[in-house]
């Protein structure tokens, strides 16, 4: 080669060198805070964190490569959803992530210049996460769980399988959400003449006094409606309806799974894999504002044949042959 050519070769070596060497850096690593309603050891909490995190990997986010995800759980403790969110927030993250209704309002109030996704929470429009689902607008998005006719839906459900059942006891927590779930089991419990009892509670402690006063007569059945009271004490209401020898119907698989009697809802593990498609998007530059809010598709009933057995109850074959799960 002559020496020109040489030097000219060289040349263009060294300005091609820095490009190559850009194309191998690391690759920027994005940064997620995610606030569960659960305590870190429960098992519902763990199996939907679980989902979350192992589809963000099959969609290329790689926890220690690329990203890294701040769980903190805060069970049904409204002062420590805050100070979780300060301090997630102080980390700088690329996005939040929520379940609830009672964690959602909390991050919302402090979450306002990265996205917030939300999963599992009921009423978004009526709870002022969101001004539309089509088009949430803002910095909000993410997926719900119930719309309010559910109430009713519960009702019907129990009495199927109970049809003993002339009082009913609605344990709810007192937020809008649950308002709809009230009324729309009020307008069921009218058709059906059953009479319907609101059981608020706001901790443990009112779980246990809301099932000892309504336990006091009988023919009694229950509603456990979805909020983070029920989350953070599922073990609590499953044996306190076996105590009482109560006929329960619950909002997720899970309840069922512990010892209740029938469930009727979705799959909540399934919905933090669709809140990680979410993120993905988010994350690769997707406003929230352009992503719909979204309700579950499908529903399904999980029934405890042990627990019926205990509660002396025959359940229908019928019912039996349509429920999605059933437990031996």
């Amino acid at each position: 080669m002559k020496r020109r050519e040489f030097i000219l070769a060289l040349g263009g070596a060294s300005v091609a060198w820095p490009f190559a060497a850009r194309g191998h850096q690391p690759e920027q690593v994005r940064r997620v805070g995610v606030v569960m309603a659960y305590t870190e050891s429960d098992p519902n909490g763990q199996l939907q964190v679980a989902a979350f995190r192992e589809h963000l990997q099959k969609l290329g986010w790689i926890e220690g490569s690329n990203i890294r995800i701040d769980f903190r759980y805060a069970a049904d403790d409204p002062a420590r959803i805050r100070a979780l969110a300060v301090e997630l927030l102080g980390l700088k993250p690329d996005l939040m992530v929520s379940n609830s209704n009672v964690v959602t309002t909390t991050l919302q109030s402090e979450v306002r210049t990265i996205p917030l996704v939300f999963v599992s929470v009921s009423d978004p429009i009526g709870s002022g996460f969101v001004k539309d689902l089509a088009r949430p607008g803002g910095n909000v998005t993410g997926f719900a769980n119930f719309q309010a006719s559910m109430g009713g839906k519960w009702l019907e459900k129990l009495r199927e399988i109970a049809p003993q059942v002339e009082r009913v006891g609605l344990m709810m927590h007192p937020e809008p959400p649950n308002i709809g779930y009230l009324k729309s089991a009020e307008q069921a419990a009218a058709s059906l003449k059953l009479k319907l009892v609101r059981l608020e509670v706001n901790d443990g402690s009112e779980i246990e006094r809301a099932f000892t006063a309504f336990a006091g007569e009988p023919q009694g059945g229950l509603i456990v409606a979805p909020n983070v009271v029920t989350f953070a004490n599922s073990n609590l209401i499953v044996a306190q309806a076996a105590r009482y020898r109560l006929p329960a119907i619950y909002p997720f698989a899970f309840f069922a799974k512990e010892g209740g009697l029938i469930s009727f809802g979705f799959d909540a593990v399934d919905q933090f894999r669709q809140g990680a498609v979410y993120v993905d998007k988010l994350l690769r530059g997707a406003k929230p504002a352009d992503l719909p809010v979204q309700h579950p598709t499908k529903f399904e009933t999980v029934i405890n044949l042990k627990t019926a057995k205990a509660l002396d109850l025959d359940v229908p074959l019928q019912l039996q042959q349509l429920a999605d799960d059933v437990i031996e």
